[in-house]
């Protein structure tokens, strides 16, 4: 039997190259002993040996082509072994502490932004990682001395993996595994790529928000006269910027990923159909404020909790805009009452004394929150908005919305700061609790929509303050972090946010000043899809997701702190699809159509639950890897879900036209 593992790694000539060094260690082990670790060395046939003898045979080969190289190891056990291969590069012109790093989806520069919790330099500057921690299984080192980079990437990724027996240490697989790990390492002062299979984490494994724990390296058997092929693809390349650098191994990754749109999801017209279950599921009409219960719900039973809020994993005021346009134009009044009754319940009792929107309400526990965030205050204005216009068209006005509006909106001149940024969080009496200002872009897009709504050109002048800040801050240092709410870290969400806002910015500016909104918008795109899959992770049998055939590709990881998979895109596919036009770039599009068709793989219907108490309750926190926020795993969900953002995320996804429209009516 002959077990294949392809990995593919990118850069110049391997061997050929002198300023990079190549290490293997193979670590043996049987159960109920140490195991032990042993240097290899390349002889002139190419085999891979140690001095004394193993029970092993490993043959290397090196293939040169331009500037690939392919690195190909074959082991052969010639008596029943556990094993562990590990490859190390070291690049020895590239001081480790002035360069920058890179993994998918997971780690950014240093990683500062994150706590000592999660994995970062706080903790330690080497570090290597479960690959499908990562949106492509690849890491990348950076030098801006030289404006060199290597990155080394893992493709041909089979669909095996097993469940082990213990978290950490020395363990021994019970089944086969297609998951290695990638990383890098201070090697005395020199940075270098390490790559191991199967996988081995360390210093720290990362098993739940703010866990740290001890190290693992996991074996897998080998029977005698079984044989396991590795090969790994090695590119160094230049970039002038980090930005150019992550959006050149984006482009490498995709190219060489190839990702196909999943096949056999719902159409727009059934998926919104279904979506619209939710509305009527959740709807909460029991209290002064009523709501769709959108977050805090048991994934078992699904049903309502006391919880409304406006934005962020609520989103209550969107879902009721969503729910009234698709009731109006499907002839379903049940649905436009719900909407009609969130909105008045709204405007009579969901403001705060200072006209703010009161944004987070927990009616079971008697709590309210208390310091508000630029982001959900921002999507609130949002969805009013989207409100008002559709209203107007259809000749129905609300000035007294309009001037709880324009109330929220006079609060947001006086938050903005000399540089155009906005204070992450701050309460009612406008004092800043959270200065940070990455959830600046949050407030571009209401305050381009309100400059459209009003005409009023100072929310213009504030909107374009904000870019200023965004390119200076955060695209110009490649730096995204802060916007979610629940983790203090580079996110995913940051870069998305950004692109999006920007996406605004285009619909109100005409000539260079569009086309700088749109140059800048690619770079801080690039930043975005590095956070999506563009590969399929492996699950064991019996992990739910697995077992439901479920495809990665084309879902988003969240952030350092948060390491599940999501369906936030919002706009975003609608910008690729934009962006692919206005910059005649082919991948943008097609990946688009792949993220389209993916994520609508796990929808609640009649028949196929995905592990949901109701049809249309889109599920939030697909654990991908062995990382979880406190129940359940890999292979599954947490046992409380958010649905209330899955769904208003989903249903932008399927109204690609709803931004255009917006800005384009009278």
């Amino acid at each position: 039997m002959k077990t294949i593992y392809t990995l593919c790694l990118s850069m110049a000539a391997l061997c050929a190259n002198a300023q990079t060094q190549i290490r293997s260690t193979l670590s043996l082990m049987t159960p109920g002993n140490p195991a032990k670790t042993y240097e290899l060395q390349t002889t002139d046939d190419g085999s891979l040996k140690h001095i004394e003898d193993l029970p092993v045979s490993i043959k290397q080969s090196i293939d040169t082509k331009g500037e690939k190289t392919t690195v190909s190891v074959e082991i052969k056990a010639s008596e029943d072994i556990y094993f562990n291969i590990s490859q190390q590069y070291v690049l020895n012109s590239a001081n480790h502490s002035e360069c920058e790093f890179y993994m998918p989806g997971f780690w950014y520069h240093k990683n500062l932004r994150s706590p000592k919790e999660a994995p970062s330099f706080h903790t330690s500057d080497s570090w290597e990682v479960r690959e499908d921690r990562l949106s492509t299984p690849l890491t990348g080192i950076y030098n801006p001395k030289d404006k060199s980079y290597c990155t080394i990437m893992h493709t041909g990724i089979g669909s095996d993996d097993c469940i082990p027996q213990n978290l950490s240490g020395d363990i021994a697989l019970p089944g086969k595994t297609s998951v290695g790990s990638t990383g890098f390492r201070n090697e005395n002062g020199k940075a270098s790529i390490v790559f191991s299979f199967p996988y081995i984490e360390a210093p720290k494994r990362y098993i739940r928000k703010l866990t740290l724990i001890d190290p693992v390296k996991a074996f897998e058997m080998l029977k005698k006269g079984e044989s396991c092929s590795l090969t790994w693809e090695i590119i160094n390349s230049k970039a002038d910027s980090y930005s150019e650098f992550v959006a050149k191994v984006w482009e490498y990754s995709y190219d060489t990923m190839k990702p196909q749109k999943v096949m056999g999801t719902l159409d727009n017209a059934n998926a919104k159909a279904t979506l619209a279950k939710y509305f009527t599921g959740s709807y909460v009409d029991t209290h002064e404020l009523k709501y769709f219960s959108g977050c805090a719900i048991r994934c078992i039973t699904a049903d309502p909790v006391g919880t409304a809020e406006v934005g962020f994993v609520g989103r209550t005021l969107l879902n009721a805009y969503n729910a009234l346009e698709y009731g109006e134009s499907n002839g379903r009044d049940d649905l436009v009452k719900m909407a009609r009754n969130i909105f008045d319940s709204y405007l009579e009792h969901g403001f705060s004394a200072n006209g703010f929107f009161r944004d987070v309400i927990d009616y079971d526990n008697n709590w309210e929150n208390e310091t508000y965030s630029i982001r959900r205050q921002s999507e609130g204005v949002m969805a009013i908005l989207y409100y008002l216009q559709y209203e107007k068209q259809h000749k129905r006005k609300h000035p007294e919305w309009e001037a709880k509006i324009k109330g929220v909106l006079d609060n947001f001149a006086k938050l903005q700061q000399a540089d155009g940024s906005f204070p992450r969080k701050f309460n009612d009496k406008l004092e800043i609790k959270d200065p940070t200002g990455g959830s600046t872009p949050c407030a571009t897009l209401p305050l381009t929509m309100a400059y459209k709504y009003f005409g009023t050109k100072s929310y213009l002048e504030s909107a374009k303050r904000t870019a200023v800040y965004f390119n200076k801050e955060l695209v110009a240092t490649a730096d995204y972090f802060s916007s979610t709410l629940d983790a203090d870290c580079e996110d995913k969400e940051a870069s998305l946010y950004g692109a999006t806002a920007l996406y605004y910015l285009t619909q109100v500016t005409k000539g260079k000043e569009r086309e700088h909104y749109i140059d800048v918008m690619k770079t801080v795109a690039y930043f975005a899809l590095s956070w999506y899959y563009t590969w399929d992770v492996p699950f064991a049998p019996s992990q739910m997701l697995g077992d439901l055939q479920f495809k990665s590709r084309g879902w988003g990881n969240v952030s350092v702190e948060n390491n599940h998979i999501d369906v936030y895109i919002f706009e975003f596919a609608t910008i690729l699809d934009f962006l692919s036009q206005e910059r005649s770039e082919p991948r943008f599009a097609d990946f688009s159509s792949v993220i389209k068709s993916s994520m609508l793989q796990l929808m609640p219907v009649s028949g196929r639950m995905c592990g949901i108490g109701r049809e249309g309750f889109y599920p939030e926190v697909v654990q991908h890897t062995t990382w979880d926020y406190g129940r359940n795993g890999k292979g599954f969900y947490n046992d409380i879900f958010a649905p209330g953002w899955t769904v208003a995320s989903l249903w932008n996804m399927l109204s690609p036209s709803r931004v255009t429209d917006y800005f384009s009516k009278k």
